[in-house]
């Protein structure tokens, strides 16, 4: 018997080594799953490179987590936003590695290490400090930049319903970079309003199918 579901946020974690690379979800705090951030704090792992939309904000989460000197190296699209303080305490003290990633194509790198595809090109951030030492080629006369796939060792994400197989559902903006991430990760770890009996989910509203999924943890609301 099919069940991804775990008993507590420390089976939810185990595994995770010094070293991963960990996709955490979320558009600031939406769809950000907070508990399994401040589970991943509990748990250990240092050493990691984080990739996220942002940098954390004020000294909770992923801005804890990065004040803990467990991350060497965080992937992002806004590292700066308001409320951003050990970030560029960190960044400022050379404490912290910084790639920053323009949004679409930090999702669309993430998107194409969960089909496979081994890197693309794309216009955006052709000319720019963003495409130094990367090759670029011309397509229909328009230049772009070769970019690779970005694959995680390890997804946190949030969603919003579940059932015991690992199949999600989002409610509305809390999808964001939440299923991208799992398609791209070699271990995804879920974490979800409610779980739900296993074929009450609504087929079409399955976003993430739970073959991307490996353990499903209820937080609720």
């Amino acid at each position: 018997m099919i069940n991804k579901t775990v008993r507590d946020l420390a089976e939810a974690m185990q595994g995770i080594a010094d070293g991963s690379t960990v996709l955490v979800g979320g558009f600031g705090s939406v769809g950000q799953p907070d508990a399994l951030i401040e589970a991943l704090i509990e748990q250990g792992a240092t050493d990691l490179t984080i990739v996220a939309n942002n940098a954390g904000t004020g000294r909770t989460g992923l801005a804890r987590l990065m004040e803990l000197g467990r991350v060497r190296r965080i992937i992002c699209s806004f590292p700066r936003s308001v409320g951003s303080v050990v970030f560029e305490e960190l960044y400022k003290a050379g404490k912290l590695e910084l790639e920053i990633v323009p949004q679409g194509t930090l999702a669309e790198r993430m998107r194409a290490a969960g089909a496979g595809v081994p890197a693309f090109y794309t216009p955006t951030g052709y000319g720019t400090l963003l495409a130094e030492g990367k090759p670029t080629a011309e397509f229909n006369g328009k230049p772009c930049v070769l970019e690779m796939a970005l694959p995680g060792d390890v997804a946190l994400i949030q969603a919003h319903k579940a059932d015991r197989w690992g199949n999600l559902t989002y409610r509305r903006s809390g999808r964001n970079f939440n299923p991208v991430m799992a398609m791209a990760s070699r271990l995804t770890i879920a974490q979800v309003d409610e779980i739900e009996p296993l074929g009450s989910l609504d087929p079409e509203a399955i976003v993430t199918p739970g073959i991307f999924v490996d353990r499903v943890i209820r937080i609720g609301v």
